[in-house]
C-alpha cells in the first residue's frame, strides 16, 4: 500500500496505520508543485538580491551577523549538518527514526522550506527502502529544533554516517555502492529545513501516545481482573455517580467498566463489605483523568504534525522570508511531561492493586499461594512493580520547567522537549511492566474465587493469558513469566 503526503489532516490514527501496514511513502502532485515553488522563489531571491537572511547567507546561532558569500553557501549547509551530527548516549530506536523521517517529510511538503524536491524524494526513497539512519538520544534541547538527532538523520544524505539497511548495520557509502545512490550536494537553506524542527519531539511522542490509547485499554482490562479478584463492589462505576462529576475520562472509564463486568457471577454476589480500597473504588476517576490527558496531547500533537516547524520560513506568494521561531518545542515539552505523568499514575495506582491483592484480605490467601510461609508467593513480583513505579515517579519529574542558555546567549531559553520526550518513552516501557505484574497477580487471585465465574469478556482474556502463563501452585522461577505476561500486555 501507499499513502500520499499532502495537504490533508494526517491523525495520529493514520500514522499508526502507515506504520502497521508497512506502507510506502509518496508525494502528491500538490506537494510537489509547491515545493519546486518554494525552491524556485528562493533561488531567484538569492540570484538578484543582495538581502541577508538568517541561516540561508548567514552563520547559525550567534554566528548569524556573519554573511556567507554566494560561493560558499552550499559549503555552508554541508558543515551545518556535520558539526551539528554530535550526538550522544543510546541509540534511537528504529521504529522512532523511522516516524522521524516520515514527519520531517510531512512538515517539507508544504513548501515553505525552501527544500529542494531531489531532498525530499531521496527522504521517502529511504524510507520506502527501510533505511533507517543512526540517530543518538541525547543532545536537543527541543528549542532550535532537534538539532543533533537531526543532523544524525541527515548524514545519509550527504554520504555521511552510518545506517540500517533491512536491519543491518553498515556505513552510509556502502549503502550508497549498494543501492547505486550518490551523495546529494545541500543548496541554500537546505541543511537548515533539514535540522530545525521538531521531528524528534515529535516522533517520540506520536509513538508514546499511540502506546498510551493501547495501554489505557490494557490498563481497564487489567484492573477489571484484579476488582473481580480482590471482590469489589460495582456501584462506584454506575452512571449517575460518575456522570454528575462531568469529567469525560471517568464516565467513559466506568462505562467501560460495566460493559466489562457485564454477566459477572462474582460482580452480582452478596458483599460483606461496605466499600472498596481508592486503588479499586477510584478507578473511573484515575484512569479517566489518564484518558483526557491522552485526548489532550492528541490534539496538540496532531496540530505539531501537520506544520511547518523550520526556520526561516519561506512565504513564496507574499515574497517572504521570515526568521522566528517554530522550531521552539515549548507546546510539545509541556505535553510530553504532562503525558508521563499520566502515564506514571496509570502504573501507580495498578500497583497498589497488587498490593491490596497479595495482603491475605478478603478470602485471598497471602502472597497468593495455597501454602505461604514454605512458600513466598507472589511476594517479591509487588516489590518489582514498586521498583519501577518509583522510578516512574522520577521520570515523571518535569524537564519542561528547565532551560539553559546556548549559543553564546542568542538561544536563551529552551524547551529541554527532546529530554521529555526520552523520559517519556521510558515510562510507557516501565508501564507496560507493571501492567503485566498486575494481570500475573489479578489471574493468578481470581482462581480463588472459583466456581464463580467473571464475565465472558474477562474469562476469555484470563483463558488466554493462562495458554502462555499457568497458575502457580508453588514457588518457581518467575522472570520468565513476567517477561510472558509483559510479551501479552503488548498484543492485547
Amino acid at each position: 500500500m501507499v499513502h500520499q503526503i499532502n495537504a490533508e489532516h494526517l491523525s495520529i490514527d493514520k500514522v499508526k496505520e502507515i506504520i502497521d501496514q508497512k506502507q510506502r511513502l509518496k508525494l502528491s502532485d500538490d506537494a510537489k508543485q509547491r515545493i519546486l515553488k518554494c525552491r524556485q522563489y528562493l533561488d531567484d531571491k538569492l540570484a538578484n538580491g543582495d538581502e541577508v537572511f538568517y541561516g540561508i547567507n548567514t552563520g547559525f546561532g550567534s554566528l548569524c551577523n556573519t554573511v556567507i558569500s554566494k560561493d560558499d553557501l552550499s559549503q555552508l549547509q554541508e558543515n551545518l549538518v556535520k558539526s551539528h551530527a554530535c550526538g550522544i548516549g543510546e541509540e534511537v530506536p528504529r521504529n522512532i527514526v523511522k516516524l522521524m523521517m516520515l514527519l520531517k517529510i510531512q512538515g517539507l511538503s508544504y513548501g515553505h522550506s525552501g527544500i529542494s524536491l531531489e531532498v525530499v524524494e531521496r527522504l521517502i526513497n529511504s524510507y520506502n527502502e527501510d533505511i533507517v539512519p543512526v540517530v543518538y538520544q541525547q543532545g536537543s534541547l527541543g528549542a532550535s529544533g532537534d538539532l543533533a538527532p537531526l543532523a544524525h538523520m541527515s548524514l545519509m544524505l550527504i554520504g555521511e554516517g552510518e545506517v540500517d539497511v533491512n536491519g543491518k548495520r553498515m556505513r552510509t557509502s556502502d549503502m550508497f555502492n549498494l543501492m547505486q545512490w550518490k551523495p546529494l550536494t545541500l543548496r541554500s537553506k537546505e541543511g537548515l529545513a533539514l535540522l530545525n524542527g521538531t521531528q524528534f519531539m515529535s516522533a517520540y511522542g506520536v509513538w508514546s501516545l499511540i502506546q498510551a490509547k493501547k495501554l489505557s485499554k490494557a490498563a481497564d482490562k487489567v484492573a477489571a481482573i484484579s476488582l473481580e479478584a480482590y471482590d469489589c463492589r460495582l456501584n462506584p462505576f454506575n452512571a449517575n455517580v460518575n456522570e454528575i462529576r462531568n469529567q469525560q475520562g471517568q464516565i467513559e472509564t466506568a462505562q467501560v467498566f460495566r460493559e466489562l463486568l457485564k454477566g459477572s457471577e462474582i460482580i452480582a454476589q452478596a458483599k460483606a463489605h461496605v466499600q472498596d480500597p481508592y486503588s479499586f473504588r477510584c478507578i473511573p476517576q484515575v484512569h479517566g483523568a489518564s484518558k483526557d490527558t491522552i485526548a489532550y496531547a492528541t490534539e496538540i500533537f496532531e496540530r505539531e504534525i501537520n506544520a511547518v516547524t523550520d526556520n526561516p520560513t519561506i512565504f513564496p506568494d507574499t515574497d517572504e522570508i521570515i526568521s522566528a521561531g517554530n522550531f521552539h518545542g515549548q507546546p510539545l515539552a509541556l505535553t510530553l511531561d504532562y503525558m508521563g505523568i499520566a502515564l506514571a499514575e496509570l502504573g501507580n495506582i495498578s500497583e497498589r492493586r497488587v498490593y491490596q491483592l497479595i495482603s491475605g484480605q478478603r478470602g485471598l490467601p497471602a502472597f497468593l499461594v495455597a501454602n505461604p510461609g514454605i512458600n513466598s508467593g507472589f511476594m517479591i513480583p509487588q516489590y518489582a512493580a514498586a521498583s519501577v513505579v518509583s522510578q516512574n515517579k522520577q521520570l515523571a519529574t518535569p524537564a519542561s520547567v528547565d532551560s539553559i542558555e546556548s549559543s553564546n546567549g542568542q538561544e536563551d531559553h529552551v524547551s529541554m522537549g527532546a529530554n521529555a520526550a526520552t523520559k517519556l518513552y521510558r515510562i510507557v516501557e516501565n508501564l507496560k511492566k507493571i501492567l503485566a505484574i498486575e494481570l500475573f497477580n489479578g489471574s493468578q487471585a481470581i482462581e480463588f474465587r472459583r466456581p464463580l465465574k467473571s464475565s465472558a469478556v474477562l474469562e476469555e482474556m484470563i483463558a488466554d493469558y493462562r495458554k502462555k502463563v499457568p497458575f502457580v501452585k508453588e514457588d518457581k522461577y518467575m522472570h520468565p513469566e513476567i517477561g510472558k505476561s509483559i510479551k501479552f500486555i503488548e498484543n492485547l
